[in-house]
């Protein structure tokens, strides 16, 4: 499931999508049960959350925000 939206992410998580979108861009803290539940749904162990990625690693891509477009 990691190529989810952040407004999916956030449902399937109970919080709000901008909360995900502060934790992308390192400006919120997770709770240890938001941790757990987020490793739940994206199908990893929470210690890969703190795990460094090797040197040669690109840098992850952002969620896709999942807003849909305004109705005219």
């Amino acid at each position: 499931m990691r190529d989810t939206s952040q407004e999916r992410l956030a449902a399937d998580t109970g919080v709000d999508r901008a909360y995900i979108s502060q934790l992308e861009r390192r400006e919120g803290n997770a709770t240890v049960d938001l941790l757990d539940r987020l490793a739940e749904v994206l199908g990893v162990e929470v210690r890969e959350f703190f795990e460094l990625p090797a040197d040669d690693a690109s840098a992850p891509q952002p969620l896709r925000s999942g807003r849909r477009p305004s109705a005219k």
